[in-house]
């Protein structure tokens, strides 16, 4: 069956083949070839230098500025510990590195161009002075949050906005195809990954149909897609059948900060009408198609109504960093409003503008909480302040329960959230782990009044360094069906006690323990 369905999906690319003589004589080949010629130019340059009199007495000097200037930036504490432990046993490539990222190589000129289009795009959505000042918004901190979110982009809260909550990504997938089937103006899709199969392949029929009826159809993916799943054509390929296409922040041979900054961002606007968020990518595992890591747990969220305005905004943000006259017409046009309880919030975070919006968020969720806050994140490494919100709202009687998953799709990742199991769990934090698979959900749940369905893990990648969106949900119907989804997926978890802790393998325990040493970095 899944064959039969497979063959009726359209592929723009050959299956690809798997080895080392492939990765070798490829482009990504070439491309790691390049990085690791320039990076042996820099230590051949610096042996050069070595043999210069008083090079000894420069190195002393630049080492120590370098060490100044790290305690007294606005780093996170744990990425200066992270950055001074480096620097005690490697301290040249250390302090060659820290200039490195300092001096954003490769990376200003797309800053300059993000804070321009923010800025130029901030007054294109409005905030509706009413739903700031309601008794409610107010007294739930909500509108706080509100104010802080309209002072790093423009996020307005919204009313009049449908939520429809899906628990797996098939779910999802399922809505998604009928809304694409009746768009008749646009379709803006911005995904961190897409991968032929299934999904993709069924998508794109649609795409190409619709891109034949005078549809205006947009693609955008994570430049790393050409390394895992995509051909550096691929954009091509797709404009052939009247598809606009671009790769964001795509690989070139030279070394730059730019790489560390990924669109993690999954968002789909249709007509202006409709959204789709959350953590679900355009490929076959993500709607157990396939399986890796055993059962996939996703999640996602449909909007239908004025708060579908902020994604579109989202897109073309992120679509006019490279178009020469940005153009935001899809946002002028006139958004239909759905009746409905509760607030929508959706908001985006960006690592080029020195804020970390998605830990305030959660934070605030965190400090606010009253009964419980529940959890679901695939990545657990925390800074300080997280972590110690974590733990306070656990001190102080609020129920904190998190959902991990039960088969890594990294061991990296799970021997650094491991790490924090004790911690957590001695401040009353319950953790829990799911046992049929891959938990790839981002979901904050919080006394039955506050959620968040988005991009955002609780990882320092997601916190600091990715492009990332998310919905923030207050007093909607669906926040019900989210709790119950938490609680359904809570049976099939594991409770990890102190004596899982404590038995954990010793190989385990050694290996997060040293990569805790880098986990800002990673």
């Amino acid at each position: 069956m899944k064959e039969k369905e497979s063959s009726q999906v359209t592929r723009l690319l050959p299956k690809r083949q798997k080895g080392l003589k492939r990765l070798i004589f490829s482009r990504i080949g070439f491309f790691i070839l390049l990085i690791l010629v320039q990076v042996g130019l820099v230590f051949l340059a610096y042996n050069f230098f070595s043999a210069i009199p008083y090079f000894q007495v420069f190195r002393v000097i630049f080492l120590v500025i370098m060490l100044l200037y790290l305690i007294n930036t606005d780093m996170d504490s744990s990425a200066k510990l992270t950055w001074c432990g480096l620097f005690m046993f490697i301290p040249i490539p250390t302090a060659l590195f820290l200039l490195f990222t300092q001096l954003d190589v490769g990376h200003r000129e797309e800053k300059r161009r993000l804070a321009e289009l923010v800025k130029g795009s901030r007054k294109l959505i409005k905030q509706d002075p009413m739903t700031v000042v309601n008794q409610e918004v107010i007294d739930s901190g909500t509108a706080d949050l509100s104010y802080y979110l309209n002072r790093t982009g423009r996020f307005p809260i919204f009313e009049n906005t449908q939520v429809k909550f899906f628990p797996l990504g098939e779910d999802k997938f399922n809505a998604m195809i009928p809304q694409l089937k009746a768009a008749e103006k646009f379709i803006f899709l911005e995904y961190f990954i897409i991968d032929e199969g299934l999904m993709w392949g069924s998508i794109l029929n649609i795409l190409i149909d619709k891109a034949a009826h005078g549809v205006d159809v947009r693609v955008m993916f994570d430049g790393m897609c050409e390394i895992s799943t995509l051909s550096h054509e691929y954009p091509q390929l797709l404009e052939k059948h009247g598809i606009k296409c671009k790769s964001f922040s795509r690989l070139r041979p030279f070394i730059s900060t730019s790489y560390n900054n990924r669109d993690h961002r999954k968002i789909l606007v249709i007509d202006g009408k409709v959204a789709f968020n959350g953590g679900v990518n355009l490929g076959d595992e993500y709607i157990n198609r396939i399986e890796r890591f055993g059962h996939w747990k996703d999640t996602a969220v449909m909007l239908k109504g004025s708060a579908v305005q902020s994604f579109t905004l989202m897109f073309l943000q992120m679509w006019n960093m490279t178009e020469a006259e940005p153009k935001w017409d899809e946002c002028q046009i006139s958004y239909p409003s759905e009746k409905t309880d509760g607030f929508v919030m959706p908001y985006c975070t960006q690592p080029l503008d020195g804020e970390r919006v998605g830990e305030c968020v959660y934070v605030d969720i965190l400090y606010r909480s009253i009964s419980y806050v529940h959890i679901m994140t695939p990545y657990l490494i925390l800074d300080n302040e997280l972590e110690a919100a974590l733990k306070y709202a656990a001190k102080r009687g609020v129920e904190v329960k998190i959902i991990l998953p039960g088969i890594p799709d990294k061991k990296a990742a799970y021997s650094l959230a491991k790490t924090h199991y004790k911690s957590l769990t001695k401040a009353g934090v319950k953790i829990y782990e799911y046992t049929p698979g891959f938990v790839h959900a981002k979901v904050v749940v919080s006394d039955n009044a506050k959620a968040v369905v988005g991009t955002i893990n609780f990882d320092y990648r997601s916190l600091y360094h990715h492009f990332e969106c998310a919905t923030y949900l207050y007093r909607t119907s669906c926040i019900s069906e989210i709790e119950w989804d938490f609680q359904e997926t809570l049976k099939k978890c594991r409770l990890v006690t102190p004596e899982v802790i404590e038995k954990e393998k010793l190989p385990m325990k050694i290996a997060g323990r040293i990569l805790k040493l880098f986990a800002p970095l990673m």
